[in-house]
C-alpha cells in the first residue's frame, strides 16, 4: 500500500534552441506542468503533456490546472492505494481528460517504483538496458534545408528520420531526402492534416519506402484511415486516434493502420499504455513511443516505458540537448550511436532541479489532504 500525502503542481516555461514547425503551427517554446506526489519519505514527478490550445487532442494547460486542483488531487491526497492501477481506476470514473489524469498516475507509479526501490521500466514489466532512438524533425524552409537538417541527425546516429509534412509539403521533401539518403528509416508525420481527397499524394508517398506514414487524417478518426490504408502500400501508424487499448483494438480490427504510437500521456497513464502496448502485441502490430516535446521528467517516463518487449520500433526520446539549453532535472539524458541509455537507480531515475524549478517557475501550489 502507499498513501499520497501532499502533492506540488509546478508550471515552467522553457525556451526551445530551435523553430519547430508542424501542420499545427510553429513553436518556439514548451510550458511544462509538473506535478509532485510526495508519500513515505520519497516523492514521484510527472510532467502534463497537453498544450495551451487544444491543437492536438482537446486538452488545455488551463482546463488540466483546474481539474488537478478541484477534482483529481482531492480525489486521491490522504487516500491508502495498493497499487498504480487502484489510483487509475479511482480516476476512471471521469471521462476524458486523460493527460490531466495521466499526471497523477505517472506521478504515482514514480512514487511506488521509488517506495519499492526498483526502476520503472521494471516495475512496468520492461528489460532493457537501452532503447532505441529516433528524431523527429520539423518543417523546414526549403528542400534543401531538410537534406541539411537530416544529415545532420544521420550523422549522429539517429535510427529514424520523421519528418513532419502537410498538404503542399510533403512528396517534394521526402523525394529530397530519399535520394540523398536511400538506406535511412524515414518516416513521415501529418498530425491530422490530410482527408480522403488527399488519396492522390498520399499514395505518392509509396514510392520512397517509408516505414509508415503517421496519422494523415483526423485525430478522432479510425474508419477513413481503414479505407485509406486500403488504399496504400505503406503502412499507416496511428497517433491522436487512439486514446486507449480500445481505440488500439478497435483500429487494428479494422485495418486502419498497422503501427502505434504509444504516447503514455495521451492514454492516460502507463496502465492502459502497457495495455495498448499488448493489444497491439496480440495482433503482431510493432508499437513504439512517441514524444511532445518533453522536458527531462516526461522524457524519463517515455524511456522507461519504451523499455518493454513490443516497442520495437525506434521512438521520439532523441537527446535532450537538442531542446533545451537547461533541462529541469539535473541528470544528462543524451543518446549515443541512436541508443538512450535508461536512467538507473528507483523510479524513473531521474531528480527534478528544484534551485532552477523553483527560480523559473510561473505556478508553485502545494495541496495537502
Amino acid at each position: 500500500m502507499f498513501t499520497i500525502e501532499a502533492a506540488e503542481l509546478l508550471v515552467v516555461r522553457l525556451p526551445l534552441k530551435f523553430r519547430f514547425e508542424t501542420s499545427f503551427g510553429v513553436q518556439t517554446e514548451k510550458v511544462v506542468p509538473l506535478l509532485v506526489l510526495h508519500g513515505g519519505g520519497v516523492q514521484g514527478v510527472s510532467e502534463g503533456t497537453m498544450e495551451f490550445a487544444p491543437m492536438y487532442r482537446e486538452e488545455t494547460i488551463a482546463g488540466a490546472l483546474h481539474l488537478l486542483r478541484e477534482v483529481f488531487l482531492p480525489r486521491v491526497l490522504g487516500r491508502p492505494f495498493a497499487n498504480p492501477e487502484a489510483l487509475h481506476d479511482a480516476l476512471g470514473s471521469f471521462r476524458g481528460n486523460r493527460m490531466a489524469r495521466a499526471m497523477v498516475e505517472m506521478a504515482a507509479w514514480d512514487l511506488w517504483a521509488r517506495q519499492l526501490g526498483v526502476p520503472l521500466g521494471q516495475l512496468l514489466g520492461g528489460r532493457k538496458d537501452t532503447v532505441e532512438v529516433g528524431v523527429s524533425l520539423g518543417i523546414q524552409p526549403d528542400e534543401a534545408a531538410t537534406v541539411d537538417v537530416v544529415r545532420r541527425h544521420v550523422e549522429q546516429g539517429y535510427r529514424r528520420i520523421k519528418l513532419k509534412i502537410k498538404p503542399g509539403w510533403d512528396v517534394q521533401p521526402v523525394r529530397a531526402v530519399r535520394e540523398a539518403f536511400p538506406d535511412i528509416r524515414l518516416t513521415v508525420d501529418a498530425n491530422s492534416a490530410y482527408t480522403l481527397a488527399d488519396t492522390g499524394r498520399l499514395r505518392a508517398l509509396d514510392a520512397f519506402g517509408l516505414t509508415y506514414i503517421e496519422q494523415p487524417l483526423a485525430w478522432d478518426d479510425l474508419v477513413d484511415h481503414a479505407e485509406l490504408q486500403g488504399r496504400l502500400s505503406t503502412p499507416l501508424c496511428l497517433d491522436e486516434s487512439v486514446a486507449s487499448a480500445q481505440d488500439a483494438r478497435k483500429g487494428l480490427a479494422l485495418g486502419s493502420g498497422g503501427v502505434v504510437n504509444v504516447k503514455v500521456a495521451r492514454v492516460g497513464g502507463h496502465a492502459e499504455a502497457r495495455r495498448v502496448h499488448d493489444v497491439a502485441q496480440a495482433f503482431g502490430a510493432p508499437v513504439w513511443c512517441g514524444g511532445m516535446l518533453e522536458s527531462g521528467i516526461g522524457r524519463a517516463h517515455n524511456i522507461h516505458l519504451s523499455t518493454l518487449p513490443n516497442f520495437t520500433l525506434p521512438g521520439d526520446t532523441s537527446s535532450a540537448s537538442r531542446y533545451w539549453e537547461k533541462d529541469v532535472i539535473e541528470e544528462a539524458l543524451e543518446a549515443t550511436d541512436g541508443l538512450m541509455p535508461v536512467p538507473q537507480g528507483p523510479g524513473t531515475g531521474v531528480t527534478l532541479d528544484r534551485e532552477f524549478v523553483s527560480r523559473v517557475a510561473e505556478v508553485q501550489e502545494e495541496f495537502r489532504a
